[in-house]
This record gives C-alpha cells, sequence and structure tokens, in this order.
C-alpha cells in the first residue's frame, strides 16, 4: 500500500508539528516575530503606565491581552483565534467597558464637584481654604525647577530650604547672597522671562512648610516674595470632620459625598459616591427636570417615527416613479435624487441652518421675499425644519433600498395579477407592498433606532433649541433623548455625568426594546 504524504513532501510522511504554519521560518515568520514584538512592547508599557497612575483594572486587561495575544498567535492550534483576536480585544475595550462603565457611572454622583476620590476632595478643601497665617514672615522667595517640576527655595534661620508640591521644604545645598537663594544644587533658578510665562503655575503651587499639615504652606503671588498660608479648615483624620478654625463649625460626611455642617452647608468639592437609583428615580420625579424629560422623550419618538415615514414614503414614491419603463432618462433622474447621500450629512446641515436664519437666510430672504420667518427659534416651526431637513437628507437611502427592493419582485407576479383583473392600485397594496416589507422592514427597525439617536442633526440645525425656560439643565423643544445626554453631560452649567449615563440606560432599554418587537413583527411578515 502507498503511504500518503499529509502536506508534506512527496514521498515523506509529514507530522502535523513538522508542516505547521506555527514551524515555517519564512520571511512571514520573521514579519510575525517583529509585530509581535512590537504588540508585546506597546502592551507592556501600556501595563507599566497604568499601574504609575493606579489603574489597576486596565493594568490587568492589559496584561491578559498580550498574554492571550502570544498565546494565539504562537499556538499551532488556534488559527480561527487568529482571525478573531483583533476584533475580540477591540469589542471588549470600545463596546462592552464602555457599556459597564456607563452602567456604573448611572449608579453614582459622578459630576462636577463629585468628580475624585475623598482623599482627594480632603486635600482639595484644605488647600482652596488656606489664608495667610496672620503676623507670619514673609520669606524673599526663589522659585526653581527640577524635571519640570516648580519648586520654591528661601533662606530659613540662614540655612537653604527647597520644596516643591509633594515635599516639604527641606535643608539642600546652595548659595545666597544674604537674603535670597542665589542657586540650589539639583535645581534651575527661573530667569524672569520664565517667571512671567509660567506665572499662573507660581501663583498655583503650594510647598508645605513641613511634614506637619497643620503648619500650613509656602506661596507666593509674584515670585519673588513668599508667605504661609494655613487653612481655615482643619481636618481631623481620626474623627473623619472638618472644623473652621475661626467659627469653630464642624463639617462631617454624609452619604452623598461631601462634607456637611449641621445647617446643612456642604464644603466643595465633593468626592464619588454610590447613590443607587437616584439617578433614575430623579428624571421622573423631580418638578423641574421631569416636565422637560417627558416633552424630550414624546419628541424622540415622534421625530423617529416621522423621519422614518416620510423618508420612506418619499423614496417609495420616486422608486415607482422611476421604476416605471415609460420614464424617459430614469438613470439622470436616478443620479440626481441621490445627490443629497453623497454629501456628508453634518456639512449639509450646517448649509441647511444657514439658509433657514431667521434674518439673513436663503429661505427668507430668496423664496419668500424677505419675510422673516422663525424657522429655528419658534418651537414648532423649529420641529418642522428639523423633520424637512431629516427628510432631504434621508429620502435618497430609501429611495435606493426601495429600488433595488421593486426590482427583486418577480415580475410574472405581477403579470398574473393584472391577468386576474387586478387593478394598479390593488396590486401595489396586496403584492408589492407585502413583498416589499419582507426585505425592507429589517432596515426600517435599523432607520427608527438611528433617528432615534441622530445627534448629529440636532446638534448641527438647532443645537436642541429653542431652550426650555427654568429646567435645571439645557435642553430644549427640539432637543431628542441623545442630544440631552450631550447636554446635561457637557452643556450644563454643572455637569452631571452620573444623571447622563442614567438617560443612556434608558436610551438602550428603549432602543433595544423596540428593536426586538420590530423584529418578532418582521417573522410575521416573512410568512406571507
Amino acid at each position: 500500500m502507498t503511504e500518503v504524504s499529509l502536506g508534506g513532501p512527496a514521498g515523506t510522511r509529514g507530522t502535523r508539528g513538522s508542516d505547521s504554519h506555527a514551524r515555517r521560518t519564512g520571511p512571514g515568520w520573521y514579519v510575525k516575530i517583529v509585530l509581535m514584538a512590537a504588540v508585546n512592547a506597546l502592551g507592556l508599557y501600556g501595563v507599566w503606565t497604568a499601574v504609575m497612575v493606579g489603574s489597576w483594572g486596565v493594568a490587568v486587561f492589559l496584561a491578559l491581552a498580550v498574554a492571550a495575544a502570544d498565546w494565539v498567535y504562537f499556538s499551532r492550534r488556534m488559527l480561527p483565534a487568529k482571525y478573531l483576536y483583533p476584533g475580540l480585544v477591540l469589542l471588549l475595550a470600545f463596546q462592552l467597558f464602555v457599556m459597564l462603565y456607563t452602567a456604573y457611572v448611572a449608579f453614582t454622583n459622578y459630576g462636577d464637584g463629585h468628580n475624585s476620590t475623598k482623599a482627594d476632595a480632603v486635600a482639595a478643601i484644605s488647600a482652596q481654604n488656606e489664608r495667610r497665617v496672620e503676623g507670619s514672615e514673609t520669606f524673599p522667595l526663589t522659585v526653581v525647577e527640577q524635571d519640570g517640576e516648580l519648586g520654591f527655595a528661601v533662606l530659613r534661620d540662614g540655612e537653604v530650604v527647597v520644596g516643591d508640591a509633594d515635599t516639604p521644604l527641606e535643608p539642600a545645598t546652595g548659595s545666597d547672597d544674604g537674603a535670597r537663594v542665589t542657586a540650589v544644587d539639583g535645581w534651575t533658578t527661573l530667569e524672569f522671562a520664565e517667571l512671567v510665562s509660567r506665572s499662573a503655575e507660581i501663583t498655583e503651587l503650594r510647598v508645605p512648610f513641613s511634614g506637619d499639615p497643620a503648619d500650613g504652606g509656602l506661596r507666593t503671588q509674584d515670585g519673588s516674595l513668599g508667605f504661609v498660608a494655613a487653612p481655615v479648615l482643619v481636618y481631623d483624620d481620626a474623627t473623619d470632620t472638618f472644623t473652621n478654625a475661626n467659627t469653630g463649625v464642624t463639617y462631617t460626611p454624609d452619604d452623598h459625598g461631601s462634607f456637611v455642617s449641621a445647617d446643612g452647608e456642604a464644603l466643595t468639592p465633593g468626592w464619588r459616591v454610590g447613590v443607587g437609583f437616584e439617578n433614575f428615580t430623579a428624571i421622573f420625579t423631580e418638578d423641574r427636570l421631569a416636565g422637560p424629560f417627558f416633552q424630550v422623550l414624546v419628541w424622540t419618538f415622534v421625530f423617529a417615527g416621522l423621519s422614518v415615514v416620510t423618508t420612506f414614503a418619499l423614496g417609495l414614491f420616486l422608486a415607482m416613479v422611476f421604476n416605471d419603463p415609460r420614464v424617459k432618462g430614469r438613470k439622470v433622474y436616478r443620479s440626481l435624487l441621490i445627490l443629497p447621500y453623497a454629501f456628508p450629512a453634518f456639512l449639509a446641515t450646517l448649509v441647511w441652518r444657514g439658509m433657514l436664519n431667521e434674518k439673513f437666510g436663503w429661505v427668507n430672504e430668496v423664496l419668500l421675499g424677505g419675510a422673516e420667518i422663525p424657522w429655528l427659534t419658534d418651537p414648532w416651526l423649529a420641529k418642522v425644519s428639523v423633520l424637512a431637513v431629516n427628510l432631504w437628507l434621508g429620502f435618497p437611502y430609501m429611495f435606493l433600498v426601495t429600488t433595488g427592493a421593486l426590482q427583486s419582485i418577480p415580475g410574472d407576479v405581477l403579470e398574473s395579477a393584472r391577468v386576474d383583473g387586478a387593478s394598479r392600485w390593488r396590486a401595489i397594496r396586496s403584492i408589492v407592498l407585502p413583498l416589499l416589507m419582507v426585505s425592507t422592514a429589517p432596515l426600517l427597525i435599523s432607520a427608527f433606532a438611528f433617528n432615534f439617536n441622530n445627534f448629529a442633526l440636532i446638534y448641527m440645525l438647532t443645537g436642541g433649541g429653542p431652550h426650555f425656560e427654568g429646567a435645571p439643565v439645557l435642553v430644549g423643544h427640539t432637543d431628542i433623548l441623545i442630544s440631552m445626554v450631550y447636554s446635561v453631560a457637557f452643556d450644563s452649567g454643572v455637569k452631571q455625568y452620573g444623571l447622563a449615563s442614567a438617560v443612556s440606560l434608558l436610551i438602550f432599554v428603549i432602543v433595544g426594546v423596540i428593536s426586538w418587537l420590530g423584529f418578532r413583527r418582521t417573522r410575521t411578515l416573512e410568512e406571507l
């Protein structure tokens, strides 16, 4: 019996390992080694950087990702994983992590005034409530620099001492002119021009006067004279309270991440803590927030629904017209109709914003003879404008989709209907539309989900305005939920990331439920 070679040279029986692509040492193997070396180097650098800033979760993820990459690309049994690995890593980093982190933030008070840890809040309160110690000595001061970090050098009891933001004043080797330090070993003395260019950093710098926080810190207002500033609010680590040294008022920590006095005065900043479902209940129960939220919620459904219906109706109408062989020059007309689809949507939206300007827009000036119609500033007209612009942007897509779907309907079916005496409208209603919906229903569902989160159109055209009066957040009549999230997180005076994340989760749930119900309905259409 002749022995059959399994991939090896003729006449030899190759083993799985000897012929494995993982053991081939051609040019491709060396390229792989170089690429994997780069991946390992970048990954380990990321791990080291994450450890340095205390991001242990990121460090663990990067370490596991690098280890998995080495295992996958140097293994002989992981061929499918070699193609899946990059996508899986990106999915975990940019999809799953973002979703989980958003869910985590939704249950916290994360936002302005509560964006860090309790230790950072204690340090910030202590530093922000410092006052110059009455009757304290004024020190001729020298600003010095070491590895990019600024420090202060002064003469204390005739001895040169130097320190920076993290290190208290300590004796150092240097020289002086009897009144001021002129040089410090290991430090660079800043010249006048550098003092001017870095004046903001210098006035913000606080160098601890000693290892005892109660002694205060050395500060300056002009870079030449220093003074001792001590905190008015003194933190007691044993009782975990702040006490005002002037008034004797004590501030204790509460459940919402703030030090609060007995009469309700809260110190800022606070720190990030979990607040349970408080952000979710605030949306529905706070009078000033619930009203605008429900108006935005209703408008979001109306906007998404009408956007799908109007663009689909116009696209289908035009597709049926130009699908008729009696129309001459159909290719030219079809090319012209999809032109709006060729322009970037956000640029086209900005153009429309200019054309709809109340005083100088092309629509009022040219089409309406100088009429000053408030297309973007009146609540109802602004909504009409948003729908009209979205119709102009969206109908070419529906035109392309329905044109393809119409051409896929068998002609003999329509011919049979005509032979049986069906009118044109009956054929459209009973044959064309049901067959059309089978192929386009999933696209309509995805179009609804897209318009439900059509942030770019709202932000570029109206900015959500005109805005509601008296609302605690900056939202308006044309805001949809996703633009409301952006406004709450970034545009409002006080950024509330926890509240914005809670609204984001609601959007996710709503879109998920609607998509699930829509696809269930699509299965019914497939049975027609």
